[in-house]
């Protein structure tokens, strides 16, 4: 009996996948009146990156999220369409 095996890489996509597109989505929203709460969200992270300087090599550790209401609803798409596929 054949099973149907998902595969955790390609739901990392979709999720990926939705998010970025979501995020466009609701960027370009902003500017249509009636569609402009899709651009409502929240951006966390380190504002200011942490660098490490060992003298020979300078890292810079940084990271910002920018979440908004159509980027969660693409995630929910993309979660969707994972799970029928």
């Amino acid at each position: 009996m054949a099973t149907k095996e998902k595969n955790v890489w390609i739901l990392l996509l979709f999720i990926l996948s939705g998010l970025v597109i979501g995020g466009l989505l609701g960027e370009f929203a902003k500017d249509i009146s009636f569609l402009s709460w899709l651009s409502y969200g929240q951006s966390f992270g380190l504002s200011n990156p942490i660098e490490l300087d060992l003298s020979v090599v300078k890292i810079t550790f940084g990271l910002m999220v920018n979440i908004n209401i159509a980027s969660i609803v693409g995630l929910l798409i993309a979660i969707f369409v994972y799970r029928k596929i």
